[in-house]
């Protein structure tokens, strides 16, 4: 048997966290598997669907890497084969025109309620063999005896007796299909061997295998992932996190390093946190599935995507630095190297949008100081300080990190104070913020023009301050 898996997503927003996720353990079983994975539009929601959703999943299947094997295929242009299967139904005795109006089923459900019980259709024309009209519509007749059995690989054995379920509408007043049976004609069409989706869907499923029954269809092995809940124990929401998975591209996270965060968001195989691509696909098995929700974690995210820079090649990640400067309207010509940049910054980013924040100094002037920092260290005792480290500066020649640390350190000796008091001064005038790697380092990077020229502009501001004083 040839495992086939789909990911089958309704156009109607972004492809979002839970999608994603979904469509990663359906993408890596087939793989796992050497089988295929397919891709489904489910379109058949007209007034919701949009073309731009669509797109929007498309794009964010692209980007995470999840490359499918067949599609996408789009439910709209099957209508035609629902009809079919619909007709089999109705002319098997497995479904039936029904005239009930919204105002009767709203009644019988008050009714009901009002009487404690679930609310469901009470079969009313379940018997009386009426024929197609506008005002019909048809439904499934489901079983009103036994049990249905789902042997679900994440869930377990799942039991629910046919009287708890009620006859569903397959078709609409005008004809158009319902979620329910087109989901089970494309299952058993395209030959779906594992349903692997999230569990809001496993009320749907003993409905949708006793609409296989009765068209005599082999049942797919049903895999249903609980859902990702937020840090306060909700369901996951756009406060948590839960937005489009480009969002994330756009806040300059690695789709490889959002992939293995999914991978673990809900799936364990040992203590393992960080998998390549190949390993995922070999150690992936559906028993490896959780089977309590999962909680978004934005922390462990940023942990995870910070591995994957740091283990770049230097070389792309400078490649991602200089693209995201560029697009900030920085350009890297009067600066450093942007590679020794990269090699200075990248362990202390945890996203290319922090890489590209904190490298700005580098490349681009600024005109006033983090006023936390400076109110700090650019104090009016600090002018002797900068003073000193202007002019030993001024006379260096061999513009080395090591000599600049030298000089550091002179002048803390002259100055009879700590290395702080000289660094941090040095620190912020140069970067502008009370944040840098090693000092000697930054500004041996930065060189000995641009160090100078804000060195000054920090005396400058350090004389505004006495004078205000």
């Amino acid at each position: 048997m040839t495992v086939r898996t789909r990911f089958a997503p309704s156009p109607t927003g972004y492809l979002h966290i839970g999608g994603a996720r979904t469509a990663l353990f359906s993408w890596l079983y087939a793989k796992k598997m050497g089988g295929k994975f397919i891709l489904r539009i489910e379109d058949t929601d007209r007034e919701r669907s949009t073309e731009e959703s669509v797109n929007a999943i498309l794009e964010g299947m692209d980007w995470l890497g999840l490359d499918y094997d067949e599609g996408p295929f789009y439910q709209t242009h099957q209508f035609d084969r629902y009809k079919e299967v619909i007709q089999k139904l109705l002319d098997d005795g497995n479904a039936y025109y029904c005239e009930c109006s919204k105002d009767r089923m709203t009644q019988v459900r008050e009714q009901q309620m009002a009487n404690k019980e679930k609310p469901r259709y009470d079969g009313c024309c379940r018997e009386k063999q009426l024929v197609a009209s506008v005002n019909t519509v048809v439904r499934f007749k489901n079983p009103m005896e036994g049990d249905v059995v789902i042997d679900d690989v994440v869930k377990g054995r799942v039991v629910i007796n046919n009287r708890e379920l009620d006859d569903l509408v397959i078709a609409r007043t005008d004809g158009t299909p319902t979620y329910n049976l087109t989901v089970v004609v494309d299952d058993w069409d395209m030959k779906i061997t594992h349903v692997i989706r999230g569990d809001d869907h496993l009320n749907n499923t003993p409905r949708q295998i006793n609409i296989l029954n009765a068209l005599g269809a082999e049942l797919p092995i049903y895999a249903h992932v609980p859902m990702i809940l937020g840090s306060d124990g909700k369901r996951l929401s756009k406060r948590h996190g839960a937005v489009s998975v480009m969002q994330y591209k756009e806040d300059g996270y690695l789709s490889d390093g959002l992939i293995n965060y999914l991978v673990r968001l809900g799936w364990s195989h040992g203590d393992q946190e960080v998998f390549s691509r190949e390993e995922m696909i070999g150690a992936f098995d559906l028993s490896g599935i959780n089977s309590s929700a999962s909680t978004f974690n934005p922390e462990k995210l940023n942990w995870l995507n910070q591995q994957y820079m740091m283990n770049m090649s230097v070389t792309d990640l400078s490649h991602e630095l200089e693209k995201g400067l560029h697009n900030r309207g920085v350009e890297c010509d009067a600066g450093p190297d942007v590679s020794s940049v990269t090699e200075l910054l990248r362990e202390r980013n945890q996203t290319l949008n922090a890489l590209v924040e904190e490298s700005f100094y580098f490349y681009r002037d600024f005109d006033e100081f983090d006023a936390k920092a400076a109110k700090k260290h650019l104090k009016v005792s600090s002018a002797d300080a900068l003073s000193h480290l202007y002019s030993s500066l001024s006379e260096l020649g061999d513009w080395d990190a090591k000599k600049i640390h030298a000089i550091i350190e002179k002048v803390a000796e002259q100055l009879e104070v700590g290395m702080g008091k000289v660094g941090m001064p040095l620190r912020v005038a140069v970067t502008g913020s009370g944040s840098s790697p090693s000092i000697d380092l930054t500004v041996a990077l930065l060189g000995k023009e641009k160090t100078l020229a804000r060195i000054e502009m920090a005396q400058e501001y350090v004389r505004r301050r006495a004078e205000a004083a």
